[in-house]
Formats: C-alpha cells, structure tokens, sequence
C-alpha cells in the first residue's frame, strides 16, 4: 500500500472547528475509501452503493443517526443526496457526531454540499498518486517532497546537483517516473503482481466503468456514443489549445455540446483546462483554455494506447503531476498557460503570492540553452516578478543558465 500526502492534512481536518463532517471527493478509484477508513478506523463504514440499505438509511430521523453511527463514513454518498440533509439535521441538533462523506460525481455531491452544508464541513480532493507517493512503500511512510514541493513550499530553487544519475537514490525515482510516464497513478495498479497486460486491462476497464457509471451520473445521455467521440478525440489532442468549433465538427456535435462535453471532463476529474494568463491588456493574447489528461495511463486507455508518449502527451503528464503536487501539498497557488499571437509560448505559468514560475516542457532526451528561448522577453509582459524559469525534459544533466533558468530531468524534479 502507498502512503499519501494527504493523510496528515485530513487527520488535522478533525480536530478542526469545522471538522465534524468532512467531504472527501475525487475520481473513481483514487483511494477515497481507503484513506477514510486508514484516517477514522473506528467510524462504521456504510457504503450507499447498495440500493437496499440506501433506502434504510434514507430513512433514519437525526435521533437514530446520533444513536446509531454517531460516527461514520458514508461511501457514494451522491447516490442518494437526501442522506446530507439527514446529516445536515445531526450537525445542527447535536454537538457530538461526527462523519465523512465520501463521492466520486463531483458535481452531483458539491452541488448539495454548498447548498446544505455551506460552512458546516470540510471540503479535500482525491487525486491519483503523485510521483513521491509511488514512491512510497507502506501506508506509515510519509511521502517525501519532489524538488518541485521544495521549491513552493520554501520560495526558493532547491540546492541540485548536476546530473539526475549522481542522487543517491537515482534508481529508484527514475523507476517512479517511468513507471509514472507508463501507467499513471492509480493505486490500483501500483501491486507489483501486475504485470502491463494486467494494467492496461485494468484501465480498459476504468474507462468503460467511467463512461458507464460516472457520465450518467453527470448528464442524462439518449445516446453515450457523442460523449465517447468527444473523450477519444480530445484525448488525442491532450496537451493542445482547445478550439470548441473544431471539436463540435469533429463529433457532429454544437459548439455548446463540445463545452459542456469538456466541463463533465473536467468536473469528473478526468481532464484540466489549463485557463490562458490574460492580465497584460497591451499584448495581444491566445485568450483560449488547454486541455490536459490528468492520468497518462488513462489517457492512453481512451485511444487504446500502449507505448511511449508523444510530445503532447508527455506535457500533458508533467503538468498534470505538477497540479496534483500542488493540491496535495494544499497550496494557493495558480496554473496558466501563455501564448501570444506574435508566437511567444510558455506551456506552463505557475503563479504564487511572490511571482511567477515558467515551465517549458520537452520530450527529448538532449535539451540545450535554445530549448529557454520562450522565457526571452516573458518578465517584461508579465505583472509580477519571474521567480525562475525550468526546461523540464528527459536529459539527465542539470545545467543553470544566466537569467534565473534552469534545465533540469523532469524526472528528478518531480520524484
């Protein structure tokens, strides 16, 4: 079993003032039960998945909630909305009980929440594991930072040295990446007994489940067969601007479809939208979102995919784990992309209190001082100061180039 960073976070959460009903949501198959279940051990467990006992405890009065499981966790909760009420109810007539509400239809669960539950609980995303996380060998293992942690957490480039292959635990992050880069992160395919025949079934699956139970619950379809065309062709086209009109005509679909298609993406927790940085009124801006899979190996499930990435795709999983490291380290921090018309681009605009980080993001596996070209001229339109500007690729050797740039393993400053 692999450790997550977020176990210390929801641990503190219940001793908070608002830490009597904690919301915990996310994809299917994230480790929500689990990390619930290993972070409150002695809270009955109800699952709502099962349509008998849903219509039992739908129909508990507050009294017997108290009475019964004044501490519990309540699996699929958006299965059936009615239960939040009820739990609403316990919260505001008694002082002791306490429960975790687990869901995997962010938009069915938050939409109640917010209307039933607005500051009485605490709200914590599940994402699949990060880098370090895999990284991990046992539940009671704290997951180490990524440099990339370090760096905004402390403000300030981590000390490096200057190439991957000289850390001393070299092997084993550079395994985590690749096996990261191969499969994505979903802890059901991290057991070692699984070989990539097994994984890539695993995912097969993942997607038809997904499509079959997560998308109905989202959107009342006639038909799937628009939605599946939609996923497989923005799942080809990860890590590219998104044009809606295009992707209508592509899927025989209206312009309005293709963006309420992307939003179930997106609030299913299976793509980003990478929204443009647009602060700067005098410079001519591509003011269109980018698409990002938030899982390579899912993504490549979707188009039935083995192999290497493709230089897209590749972006696509490095910005994905750079988002997934800053919300489990629980950070206010920002993600943009920046393309100007006159063809200045920088794939990745990370925005903290202090200034600004840029990510320039390459498959190769040999990067040079022309690989920094798109950070030249990038402080002068910005707002605020440019921190430090990184060229993460697959080259081994770190090198530091005038102007605050750094080129470094993708791999090393991610593990």
């Amino acid at each position: 079993m692999k450790s997550r960073f977020l176990k210390e976070v929801v641990t503190r959460s219940k001793k908070s003032k608002f830490g009597r009903i904690l919301v915990i949501t996310g994809a299917r198959q994230t480790g929500k039960t689990t990390l619930a279940q290993r972070c409150f051990p002695n809270y009955a467990y109800l699952s709502i998945e099962d349509p008998q006992l849903r219509i039992q405890y739908a129909g508990l009065t507050a009294a017997q909630w108290k009475s019964g499981y004044p501490e519990a966790i309540l699996d699929e909760v958006q299965k059936e909305p009615v239960l939040i009420e009820s739990i609403k109810s316990v919260y505001d007539q008694y002082p002791g009980p306490r429960y975790v509400l687990l869901g995997s239809s962010q938009l069915r669960l938050l939409q109640k929440v917010k209307e039933s539950l607005a500051g009485r609980c605490i709200i914590h995303e599940v994402f699949p594991l990060t880098i370090p996380e895999i990284r991990t060998n046992s539940w009671d293992e704290a997951p180490q930072q990524s440099l990339f942690q370090q760096l905004i957490l402390a403000g300030q480039v981590p000390e490096l040295l200057p190439s991957f292959t000289l850390m001393p635990d070299f092997a084993d992050r550079e395994s985590a990446w690749r096996y990261y880069l191969r499969n994505g992160g979903y802890p059901a395919l991290v057991d070692d007994q699984l070989n990539d025949d097994d994984r890539c079934i695993w995912l097969t699956n993942y997607v038809r489940t997904y499509l079959e139970r997560d998308v109905t619950d989202l959107a009342d379809f006639r038909s799937l067969e628009p939605f599946i065309k939609a996923q497989q062709t923005t799942a080809l086209a990860t890590g590219q601007i998104i044009n809606y009109s295009n992707l209508a005509t592509r899927c025989g679909i209206s312009a309005k479809t293709a963006q309420r298609f992307l939003r179930y993406l997106e609030l299913s927790y299976q793509s980003l939208l990478l929204p443009p940085w647009s602060r700067n009124p005098l410079k001519r801006l591509v003011k269109s979102s980018k698409l990002h899979y938030l899982d390579p190996g899912v993504q490549k499930a979707v188009i039935r995919k083995r192999g290497d990435l493709a230089g897209n795709e590749f972006e696509s999983a490095v910005v994905a784990e750079i988002y997934k490291q800053i919300r489990v380290i629980n950070r206010e921090v920002s993600l943009f992309h920046l393309r100007t018309l006159d063809g200045l681009e920088t794939d990745l605009l990370i925005d903290t209190e202090s200034g600004y980080y840029a990510v320039e993001i390459k498959l190769s596996d040999h990067v040079s001082g022309s690989d920094s070209r798109p950070f030249r001229n990038l402080e002068s339109i910005l707002d605020k100061p440019l921190l430090h500007s990184f060229v993460l690729s697959n080259d081994h050797a770190v090198r530091t180039l005038p102007g605050n740039i750094t080129l470094i393993p993708a791999g090393m400053f991610l593990s």
